[in-house]
């Protein structure tokens, strides 16, 4: 697709996304699967699946909800569903990887005048509308809630965390 013509690329907007990116990225990529199993606590999801969760979060509102992305990308939905076999840290990069690039695309392709475009759907029997900013805040603060959790779990076992 091509870049709208309208204004500048929103990439630069979200400028220090990037850097958060980066910091998931390397907090995941040497982790053994003993250490992708761990926890904050009993109840709480382990390393691995808070990673997956990330992954799924961001298909799910880029490509299931605003058609972004290929295929590819929509094999990472279920990584974080009920029942999801634990992924490694080199399958759980490979995601991290996969939907910053389909994210970094929009982005760079997007101008602000397409914030406020309604991104609507019906599910269930009910249509429901969001804008894309709405969306693209929600995924960023997701990130960085869920980021923020697994920096903690790792922190907790000993293992190095990113100076945020």
């Amino acid at each position: 697709m091509q870049q709208d013509d309208t204004d500048t690329s929103l990439a630069p907007f979200y400028s220090g996304w990037d850097g958060y990116q980066s910091m998931l990225v390397e907090a995941i990529r040497q982790l053994t699967p003993e250490q992708l199993a761990l926890r904050a606590a009993p109840s709480l999801r382990p390393v691995w699946l808070l990673t997956a969760h990330i992954i799924g979060t961001r298909v799910g509102w880029f490509h299931v909800r605003m058609g972004e992305g290929d295929e590819a990308i929509a094999a990472y939905d279920p990584w974080d569903a009920d029942g999801a076999p634990p992924r490694t840290a080199g399958e759980l990069v490979a995601g991290l990887e996969a939907t910053w690039q389909m994210m970094q695309e929009c982005l760079s392709r997007w101008s602000p005048s397409r914030l406020d475009d309604p991104i609507t759907r019906t599910r269930n029997g009910e249509t429901s509308s969001l804008t894309r900013q709405w969306i693209i805040w929600h995924v960023i603060e997701h990130d960085l809630h869920h980021g923020g959790e697994l920096f903690l779990t790792l922190g907790m076992h000993g293992l190095p965390v990113p100076e945020l």
